[in-house]
């Protein structure tokens, strides 16, 4: 009997798993490798911060949606790929061979460039562990009488949305001593998008009491301060890092192609460039068509992957992908209120709120009772 690997439980792997337990795949024998028996669902996790959602509503059993689709689960990370002896190692000692071999991980933090910033802040990825440090962080608030300062270094979507979920967790809960400030590299927050939008953005973090530090530009974080690399350093008491999406060290390492950044490098099928038996999506590939790094593009390539490692499984050709050039975005602001953005247009309203939350709430459900 053949084996499929799939390493990661990232949102594309979950329309693969729902796939499977649909129709199971005749003559293989297939895996999952996941150091987390379920995936947050990272749409919905500043809803969560913000007080909206219980985690549970957020998770979705990766484990259970395995065992429904008849596949093994083994609960440990992937470490390493000898691509041409087709072999995953794991961290816990496993060593997997594979006829082909699916990849959806996620990606990593991207903090190698910012020295301290595991030991001093506290990432918002892998989300677990944001996950797991977020009662210790609930004493530490309550327990103060004096003036907490959380900063969130990061002014990407992610970095945006946190800021406003937190400054409104602070709200609910009467933390009026928690001081929450925003800080990036560019004039205004969500660089890249368009100046209207970023305009937008800054005045509602500043009609919600949230500090905008533009322009400052991290070099290094100690223990309770950031150091920049002009000005004083931004003292805190808590530092989130959103500050973007790094490759996992072992897929530059394994000798499959990547790109400069490390990010295995696929074509329009989602296949490797180098070694066509791998196969990945999610933020952990590189695209034939470059996109930002993003979820929502993880859960568009979903169906694709599923579709095209049975095609692959069953010795039929794949069809070719090109994701959208442009996609929706969805940003909330804390208190149940969102902007919709389209290329260079906007629109905002609690609507926009309520569409999304059906939007999160669907997906996580589907997926679940897939499970």
């Amino acid at each position: 009997m053949r084996r499929l690997v799939l390493l990661g439980g990232g949102h594309a792997h979950v329309k693969v798993l729902a796939d499977l337990a649909l129709r199971p795949l005749a003559g293989w024998d297939v895996h999952l490798v996941s150091p987390y028996r379920r995936q947050i669902y990272s749409g919905m996790l500043p809803g969560w911060v913000a007080g909206h959602y219980p985690i549970e509503s957020c998770a979705i059993a990766i484990e259970r949606l395995a065992a429904k689709a008849g596949l093994r689960f083994h609960e440990t990370a992937g470490v390493g790929i000898e691509p041409d002896r087709r072999v995953l190692a794991c961290a816990d000692g496993t060593r997997l061979s594979f006829d082909r071999l699916s990849v959806d991980t996620g990606p990593l933090p991207a903090i190698g460039d910012l020295p301290g910033s595991a030991v001093h802040a506290l990432p918002i990825r892998p989300i677990e562990d944001f996950v797991a440090a977020w009662p210790g962080l609930v004493e530490r608030i309550r327990s103060r009488c004096r003036r907490f300062d959380l900063v969130v270094l990061g002014a990407g979507a992610a970095g945006v949305e946190l800021a406003f979920a937190i400054r409104q967790r602070a709200l609910a809960e009467a933390w009026s001593h928690v001081f929450v400030t925003l800080a990036g590299t560019g004039e205004l927050p969500l660089e890249g998008s368009p100046i209207g939008l970023r305009r937008r953005v800054a005045h509602l973090l500043a009609q919600r009491g949230i500090a905008w530090r533009g322009r400052h530009r991290a070099c290094a974080i100690e223990a309770g301060r950031i150091v920049l690399e002009q000005g004083p350093p931004l003292a805190f008491d808590t530092c989130w890092v959103v500050t973007g999406a790094a490759a996992p060290d072992w897929a530059r390492a394994s000798g499959v192609a990547t790109d400069a950044q490390g990010f295995i490098r696929v074509d329009r099928t989602l296949q490797s460039v180098s070694h066509p038996w791998i196969l990945a999506a999610g933020d952990v590939a590189a695209y034939a068509d470059p996109r930002t790094k993003s979820g929502v593009y993880a859960v568009r390539a979903g169906p694709v992957l599923a579709a095209n490692l049975r095609a692959l499984c069953e010795g039929r050709a794949p069809v070719e992908w090109t994701p959208q050039t442009r996609a929706l975005y969805l940003l909330s602001t804390g208190n149940r209120y969102a902007l919709a953005a389209w290329g260079r247009w906007f629109l905002e309203g609690d609507w926009i709120w309520r569409w999304k939350d059906r939007i999160d709430r669907r997906f996580v459900r589907q997926s679940t009772d897939a499970a």
